[in-house]
């Protein structure tokens, strides 16, 4: 007859064995989870990074526990977490397009408020130079540099050209950040020249 001693180590074996049984058969469902998760930050992480990096960086923490959960041979855990940072990082895609569209319609109404105004300040600032020019409005003229306003003009139109062809590109972050560029040289320049132009467009 076996020994008591004998009956709780053969249970205690048992019960090892019964547990890293269920241990291994929790870790492949617990690294898909893991992969899963990681595929839909990928698919994601681009514009995610862009427009919504905090949403990106929670669901990074998130992942960085659940990983470390998983090093660890918790696997119950990743399985009981796993699933609703799925769902946080499926959803950066498309909170991303959200925000990118967003931001996208501003910078639209900022571009095409500042194509419909600059023109106008170009002629404005051109006519004031060719009227400062003319000998019967020296008086006008004194004290304003018509050469370096001609020259700043100049250099005004050189980076319209610019900001138009990241327009044309499809690049509307440089569009409009280089076309507010031109729209401040414009306006400095009208000073110099002692006129005013409209205000600048909002947006």
């Amino acid at each position: 007859m076996p020994s008591l001693s004998s009956c709780l180590r053969h249970t205690v074996i048992c019960t090892a064995a019964l547990l890293l049984a269920a241990c291994a058969s929790q870790r492949e469902p617990a690294q898909k989870m893991l992969d899963d998760i990681q595929a839909a930050m990928a698919a994601a992480s681009a514009d995610a990074a862009t427009y919504v990096p905090d949403q990106l960086n929670e669901v990074q923490t998130k992942l960085g526990a659940l990983q470390a959960s998983f090093d660890q041979q918790d696997y119950k855990s990743v399985l009981a977490g796993a699933p609703s940072v799925l769902r946080d990082a499926q959803g950066l895609a498309g909170a991303a397009a959200a925000k990118k569209a967003e931001v996208m319609k501003g910078l639209n109404e900022s571009w095409t408020a500042m194509a419909s105004a600059v023109p106008g300040y170009f002629t404005a600032i051109q006519s004031q130079i060719e009227h400062l020019s003319n000998k019967s409005n020296r008086k006008l003229a004194k004290g304003i540099d018509l050469d370096a306003a001609r020259s700043g003009l100049s250099d005004a139109t050189s980076l319209w050209s610019k900001a138009q062809g990241a327009f044309g590109n499809g690049n509307m972050d440089e569009a409009v950040s280089t076309a507010q560029a031109v729209q401040s040289k414009l306006q400095a320049l009208a000073g110099s020249l002692k006129m005013e132009l409209p205000p600048p467009p909002a947006g």
